[in-house]
């Protein structure tokens, strides 16, 4: 007689095993070897039976208490093989929910999950925006409203599977009879008697139709995140829930402004006269013209701050814009100018000095990057 294996080992668990890992251990390894997934493999079929001995016992706290003590011989006997595979799926329908086909085909679905893209402005994303979405889904038939039956058909019971939407096959194994359910051949599974069908909907009690849907894109938005909306996809099969509708949001790139977090970034040109003297220059924000005040002495890539200027936070605060000085060196120079400016260097004298920072790294260091 072949050694029965430890039923620890069976599971692949340590001895010391929790429940909570006990049944993940038991529901890995029986939909690995569950029998409809391995037609005709007897050996799993075998180390399938053996699966399920083993959880029987250490799902039990009473019996697994003897186990440990006592091994087998402290089992043996009140391992139930059940003869009728029905009580098998059902009990993979209490463990692992609707799987493999085992729930029953007539009984409601929910409908599926519709994906739309929406495009953005950059204002529209830092700010919120009501937006009206154009979609196609799935909606109950209009002239069915949803049984995929004639008008005026009442729907009657199907003879073949009693309504059941299923009808039972026998096999023989070593394992008793195993009674497995497969979709009716006569109803297709709805359950109910099919004199014909609905000639809008071909049956399937869904069509696909035009909606307009007004939604709330919240504050602060980016490009790449996702709105989840509850109950507003595809409808339903046989009145079950409709899907939900998940909006993929994209920002189109704006001519002046960049994110950086809840911060806005802005580049500025001024001239060398308003970076040495200091000026007060008119710069574009999100919430219009605003006036910013340059400091004398303004270097290049010295980052100048508009407070609240910036993305909500979602606490009432928003960031801020970041503006960052760029200073433009004139190219071309009238007679005047130039003058002014031979003038202007006698007085700052002539030497060079090495820079040990450039400009992207004391705008990084700034940022705290």
């Amino acid at each position: 007689m072949t050694r029965k294996r430890d039923y620890y080992e069976v599971l692949g668990v340590p001895r010391n095993a929790s429940q909570e890992e006990i049944k993940r251990a038991f529901r890995r390894l029986a939909l690995k070897y569950h029998p409809d997934r391995n037609p005709g493999d007897k050996e799993a079929e075998e180390k399938f039976k053996e699966i399920n001995e083993a959880y029987q016992v250490l799902s039990d706290p009473e019996k697994r208490a003897r186990y440990d003590r006592f091994g087998h011989a402290g089992v043996e006997g009140e391992v139930h093989i059940p003869q009728d595979w029905t009580e098998f799926l059902q009990f993979f329908a209490d463990l692992f929910g609707d799987l493999g086909g085992w729930a029953r085909p007539n009984q409601p679905t929910r409908g599926r999950n519709l994906n739309v893209n929406l495009t953005l402005t950059f204002e529209e994303a830092v700010f919120g925006v009501e937006k009206d979405l154009h979609l196609r889904r799935e909606e109950p038939c209009p002239t069915c409203h949803g049984t995929g039956l004639p008008p005026g058909v009442q729907p009657t019971p199907c003879r073949t599977c009693g309504g059941q939407g299923v009808v039972r096959q026998a096999r023989y194994t070593f394992l008793g009879t195993l009674v497995q359910e497969a979709l009716c051949p006569a109803c297709q599974g709805r359950g109910i008697e099919i004199p014909g069908v609905c000639p809008t909907c071909g049956g399937g009690g869904r069509v696909l139709q035009n909606v307009t849907l007004r939604i709330q894109i919240p504050p602060g938005v980016e490009s790449g995140d996702r709105l989840r909306i509850a109950g507003e996809g595809h409808v339903g099969e046989r009145g079950g829930p409709r899907g939900d509708l998940i909006v993929r949001l994209k920002v189109r790139p704006h001519p002046y402004f960049r994110r950086q977090g809840h911060d806005i970034l802005l580049n500025l040109k001024i001239n060398v006269a308003q970076a040495t003297l200091g000026a007060e220059v008119e710069v574009p924000t999100v919430d219009g013209p605003a006036k910013l005040r340059i400091p004398p002495g303004t270097q290049p890539g010295q980052v100048l701050r508009l407070r609240g200027k910036g993305v909500p936070r979602g606490n009432g605060a928003r960031g801020d814009q970041l503006v960052i000085v760029h200073v433009e060196i004139p190219k071309h120079l009238t007679p005047e100018q130039r003058q002014l400016f031979e003038a202007l260097a006698e007085t700052l004298g002539s030497e060079a000095a090495p820079q040990s920072k450039g400009l992207f790294e004391r705008f990084r260091e700034w940022l705290g990057g």
